[in-house]
């Protein structure tokens, strides 16, 4: 806030300055001035030192950014693939930057270099071969490398071994939360369709389907550590995107389509808690944290609670009013723990016919479409036997 707060001021500083200087030529009317609006050597002087000025300004902020900004990038990937994708990112920044400090050096010192100058002409050259195919080729060149290394590492992301021992999980996307679907001892998820949602089947699982008679629906996201987690997304509404930082994962959820991402994760939930870098981190968001609650405290509103890091699924597509909200914690847990907090859940299956089970309503506006809908239940339920 306080940054906002100082841009504000410059901008209306400057625009005060703007206002003063003209003023002051309004005040020149009448003296003898030049006012043919042809630039002097003396204002092609001034618009000179200003570009180093501003050569000057952007070298100052950009090192101001990273030191007071740096830290609050990610840090230690917590994937197996995560360190090729900072890799990846790295090289492409120091290109970035590399370039960046030669182009922009060399546009400001040329622009002070040849600043008009009375009597001079520009020299017009209609081409050049030779400087045409350097800033032709080399752009080429770096450009294709780094596709190609790109290239090689998503194909390396995304290929999964069919014959891998891996833990098959849904997403499922919808306005404005997540859900997570575990595909059970015989780790194949069953159909699911937006049509058969209704009521405990919020994901609209084919209870008639044999592979989903083990399907789990959870609203925490639970996966061992070691294991390669194989994801389906799917949407019930609009474009959404499963977005998992700190697995540098992240894939569009589409309506009407299911796709994929895999991962292994490498840090329990526990050790990436301990990890030096997030002990510091929380401890910084906690003092800022006691400062704001003492705020509150004191005007006699509830303090804040103490953060603690968890692991999220966020949606990077702007969904919706509370897109913003839309996030799900992920729990990374040893192989053992895993197993015994999936252990306890109960089926789709089991949850549609507890559902069933409860007495039915007695409202009398509920009427024969409702005893035709219940019916339609027992099908189902009969399928599923």
């Amino acid at each position: 806030m306080t940054s906002l707060l100082v841009i504000i001021v410059l901008v209306l500083l400057a625009v005060a300055l703007w206002q003063l200087t003209k003023i002051f030529d309004l005040t020149q009317v009448g003296s003898s001035s030049d006012s043919s609006e042809v630039a002097t050597d003396n204002d092609n002087n001034i618009q000179g030192y200003l570009m180093f000025g501003f050569l000057a300004f952007i070298y100052i902020f950009t090192i101001y950014g990273l030191f007071k900004w740096g830290n609050l990038v990610l840090h230690t990937p917590a994937s197996a693939h995560g360190a090729e994708v900072d890799n990846l990112m790295n090289i492409t920044w120091v290109l970035i930057f590399t370039v960046q400090a030669i182009t922009q050096v060399l546009v400001h010192y040329f622009a002070f270099k040849y600043r008009g100058k009375q009597g001079q002409k520009a020299l017009y050259f209609a081409d050049n071969n030779k400087l045409e195919a350097i800033w032709s080729i080399i752009p080429a060149v770096v450009l294709a490398g780094l596709i190609l290394y790109g290239l090689y590492a998503w194909t390396n992301i995304m290929f999964v071994d069919e014959d891998e021992d891996t833990v098959v999980i849904e997403l499922y996307a919808q306005q404005f939360n997540w859900k997570a679907r575990y595909s059970g001892a015989d780790n194949v998820l069953g159909k699911a369709n937006v049509r058969y949602i209704e009521g405990a089947n919020a994901v609209g699982v084919d209870l008639s389907d044999p592979y989903a008679q083990d399907d789990v629906v959870v609203t925490e996201l639970h996966i061992p550590v070691g294991k390669k987690i194989l994801f389906k997304m799917r949407s019930q509404d609009v474009l959404h995107s499963a977005y998992m930082p700190h697995f540098r994962a992240q894939m569009n959820c589409v309506p009407g389509m299911v796709t994929q991402f895999a991962f292994e994760p490498i840090y329990t939930t526990a050790q990436y808690r301990e990890l030096p870098f997030m002990v510091e981190k929380v401890a910084n968001i906690n003092a800022l944290r006691a400062k704001k609650s003492a705020e509150l405290v004191a005007k006699g509103e509830p303090a804040l609670d103490p953060y603690t890091f968890d692991y999220l699924l966020l949606c990077n597509k702007i969904c919706g009013a509370s897109h913003y909200n839309m996030q799900m914690k992920i729990i990374v847990d040893t192989p053992e723990d895993y197993k015994a907090w999936l252990k306890d859940k109960a089926t789709v299956v089991n949850e549609v016919k507890a559902a069933l089970a409860e007495p039915a309503s007695t409202d009398a506006a509920v009427g024969s479409d409702s005893a035709a809908v219940k019916g339609d239940k027992e099908v189902a339920v009969t399928a599923m036997k």
